[in-house]
């Protein structure tokens, strides 16, 4: 593996940072920050796309730039770059072999985060959308002291013990005076294409008793739709159509209105 180490690096310049975060994993959190990063480039924004879940990063896969080489220059680590111009960096981008699992303790992991933003090539960014790890762990803890993260978006599904963990994410945020975008519910329901309802496979949704106790506004309920996973597994997340289900606008429009509240 290549080994990160620090640079005499041009100032970047980043307008705003965002980090996308869930309680636990498996609720779809790096597919709603592909879903972020390309709502923010089809406005006509520059994005980067930092993958701070290390020992799970999927965000070179959903945007199709793991062949991608990133080189160590004197000003820094180059990005990756999808093709609407979207950059990324991740681990994976510096693994020999993309199958190596990451086995490192908390604290290299939070340092390794930490250069991924100071030692990297951003140049200049309207936004950088930061995908974190699941939970409350060192990483999310290292990002959310140590970089300026100007709001987030919390992913969570419709279930009840997802909302416990949510509120644990939620109340961190909070703490740490982390101003919340507002919250994603992923997975909320699947759409027949025959009958054309929606059927609720995880049962009704609790997101909405946490957003009226938290007092944070609801993004968009995303449904299960197989166009976007296909999407996704074939590194194709920016080309999901924009118009063809009510609810991508609905998540675009809504994204857009709260961000630009920053």
């Amino acid at each position: 593996m290549s080994q990160v180490v620090n640079f005499s690096i041009k100032k970047n310049n980043i307008k705003k940072t965002i980090a996308v975060m869930s309680g636990k994993g498996g609720v779809g959190k790096s597919t709603v920050t592909g879903l972020v990063a390309t709502t923010l480039r089809n406005a006509g924004h520059s994005v980067g796309v930092l993958d701070a879940d290390i020992t799970g990063p999927s965000i070179p896969k959903l945007f199709g730039v793991s062949d991608q080489t990133v080189l160590q220059t004197n000003e820094g680590l180059t990005t990756a770059e999808s093709v609407t111009g979207i950059k990324v960096m991740s681990l994976n981008l510096l693994l020999e072999n993309q199958d190596d699992p990451v086995i490192w303790r908390g604290p290299i992991l939070g340092s390794t985060v930490q250069q991924f933003y100071d030692d990297v090539v951003w140049g200049d960014l309207d936004y950088l959308v930061i995908d974190l790890p699941p939970g409350t762990s060192d990483v999310t803890l290292t990002v959310m002291q140590q970089i300026k993260v100007d709001g987030i978006v919390v992913v969570s599904t419709p279930q009840d013990l997802v909302k416990l963990i949510v509120n644990k994410s939620i109340i961190m945020a909070n703490r740490l005076e982390t101003p919340i975008i507002g919250m994603v519910e992923n997975m909320s329901y699947f759409k027949c294409d025959n009958c054309d309802e929606k059927h609720y496979l995880f049962g009704e949704s609790r997101t909405k008793q946490v957003l009226e106790a938290h007092k944070i506004p609801l993004i968009a309920e995303l449904p299960l739709d197989k166009e976007l996973v296909s999407l996704a597994d074939e590194g194709r997340i920016e080309l999901y159509p924009k118009t063809n289900l009510d609810f991508k606008g609905m998540f675009e429009a809504n994204l857009l209105k709260e961000i630009n509240k920053l």
